[in-house]
């Protein structure tokens, strides 16, 4: 008799223990230890903290918070770009026990009134500006429709300074008795999730959900005070405020912030100075970084690891990075807002196989499973399903929607992800695509992510994207959004197929090409195939075919 097939069912052990502690004492105890170590660096200005500096901020602005009236559990806001002060209102809003709020800084009036209303926002930190945003004039335009926001706070202007002063003259026993008061359970972050139809939903996260994510995605990085960690990616989203500045500050470890918003020039500028050695970013930064013209002229020999997370990675790109940027350690990491954010994470001493083709395995002390979309019941190993995490890291629910939190997280506090996923035979997992961006075509299921991997070895396409279109015979057809290497001739369909003829199955090879210089994107890197379909539905006169 033959031993029935692994379930696809693994759980991350570990002989570390999850940490106990709040965000607040896990930075004063990281400070007690490591001293005078630099904890912060902004580029942008050249202002640089150690650590007792840091938690001297840190309290000034908890302090002058209290000093508003706010109380534990109230909600404060956060609309601005990466910045030293950013740090101060994340670590200082979790020594008060007030829930942070992140808010997307491209966000428009509309999207800004609806979170300051459904949070429930008191108190407001924005920046006066940034990019072509003035935030000024939008908090203006919604504050009348927002009866619970009682005071906002613009970076640098009197109002700010005032607080940060009537802090630092504060009695910081305070902090030390409100500590006393607070449950590592507590809820400290709501983290609006992108969404791509309707309103955006508020993950409500612990400090136990994120100071222990970030402290083991430090950990999978082999993160100790020698570590100088690069974060150009954003603090309004877990991967800049949680694995970036927790990863760094629960190791005694250095954040680098290169600059307010990406630029891949202002990165590499910031690890060549800063001697970094760890970077992160989603793939289309390494992309641009990577295409830079004088990307060779930059001296990246401090690198050693980082992460590459936020959407599928490409393997050629990959490759790269760790041939051409020497990060030979780097990991890829996959997860969601809800998890806080990463449920798995490649080991530094995986080989490059593993790096290239798998998100890796479950992170210590989660669970991970993939389930049949439709029975819910858990798969073989080899066989696609959804994939769902369990355990310290996901999510308390939705902010004041227990509707909508019911719909992903099941009676037994398992997040289904929504991401179409293969386990192998050693617990490695492959992100095959979202379970809305499976095409059907013909009654064939494809998946755009391998479809895309196939591609990316084409010498003149330096990234694209694979969409469903709607067909009146198929159902659907595939159509590629293609980003050319630069000088690289223009690419027809007819050549397209011409490459992948022979080489991918016909259903497969994509019918519809467009030539792109960017993707449509959230702020957080991940592109927006809603948006694109839409685009190419009207563009090639699809629309009957929809509505037919």
């Amino acid at each position: 008799m033959t031993a029935p097939a692994l379930p696809s069912y693994t759980s991350g052990t570990s002989t570390v223990p999850l940490l106990g502690d709040t965000i607040g004492a896990n930075l004063d105890r990281t400070a007690a230890r490591v001293g005078e170590h630099e904890a912060l660096v902004e580029c942008a200005t050249g202002r640089r903290w150690s650590y007792p500096q840091l938690v001297a901020d840190v309290d000034a602005f908890a302090l002058g918070l209290h000093a508003l009236g706010v109380e534990k559990g109230e909600r404060v806001g956060i609309w601005a770009p990466n910045c030293a002060e950013w740090v101060f209102v994340q670590y200082g809003t979790a020594k008060l026990g007030v829930v942070l709020v992140n808010i997307n800084p491209a966000y428009r009036t509309h999207e800004l009134s609806y979170v300051l209303q459904q949070a429930g926002i008191s108190v407001l930190v924005a920046a006066p500006k940034f990019k072509t945003s003035d935030y000024r004039a939008m908090v203006a335009e919604v504050r009348d429709e927002c009866p619970a926001l009682r005071e906002v706070l613009f970076l640098g202007d009197p109002e700010w300074e005032r607080l940060m002063a009537t802090g630092r003259a504060a009695d910081r026993g305070f902090l030390a008795e409100r500590e006393t008061e607070l449950s590592a359970d507590d809820p400290i972050n709501i983290q609006y999730t992108s969404g791509t139809t309707g309103f955006p939903k508020g993950a409500t996260l612990t400090h136990h959900n994120l100071l222990n994510n970030g402290f083991f995605v430090g950990e999978g990085c082999g993160y100790t005070e020698a570590d100088r960690v690069c974060i150009p990616v954003p603090y309004y989203h877990c991967f800049g405020m949680g694995m970036g500045n927790l990863g760094a500050t629960s190791h005694g470890s250095t954040m680098v912030i290169p600059a307010p918003g990406f630029d891949p020039a202002l990165t590499l500028q910031a690890v060549q100075d800063e001697r970094c050695t760890s970077l992160y970013g989603v793939p289309t930064m390494f992309i641009a970084e990577l295409a830079l013209p004088d990307f060779a002229s930059y001296d990246l020999s401090s690198l050693r690891t980082g992460i590459m997370a936020g959407s599928p990675c490409p393997v050629e790109v990959m490759k790269r990075v760790v041939d051409e940027m020497g990060m030979t350690e780097v990991t890829i990491a996959y997860g969601m807002t809800e998890t806080s954010p990463v449920s798995t994470q490649t080991g530094a001493d995986d080989d490059l196989d593993r790096r290239t083709s798998t998100v890796g395995r479950t992170h210590p002390h989660l669970e991970s499973k993939v389930v049949d979309p439709e029975t819910g019941l858990t798969v073989p190993r080899g066989t696609a399903g959804e994939l769902c995490t369990r355990g310290y890291s996901v999510m308390l629910g939705y902010w004041d929607a227990p509707e909508k939190t019911a719909e992903v997280i099941d009676a037994a506090r398992w997040m289904h992800t929504g991401d179409l996923a293969v386990m192998d035979a050693e617990g490695y997992l492959n992100i095959v695509g979202r379970i809305k961006d499976m095409v059907i075509r013909g009654g064939e299921n494809v998946y755009p992510r391998e479809i895309e991997e196939f591609l990316y070895s084409h010498p003149d396409i330096a990234d694209v994207q694979v969409i469903g279109v709607p067909d009146a015979k198929y159902g659907e057809e595939l159509m590629a959004w293609v980003q050319l290497r630069a000088g690289a001739p223009e690419l027809t369909a007819e050549a397209l197929k011409e490459f992948c003829t022979g080489k991918l199955a016909h259903y497969k090879v994509p019918r519809y090409v467009k030539v792109v210089d960017t993707f449509p994107m959230t702020v957080t890197g991940k592109v927006r195939k809603v948006e694109m379909r839409q685009v190419s539905t009207a563009e090639l006169g699809l629309a009957e075919v929809v509505t037919a």
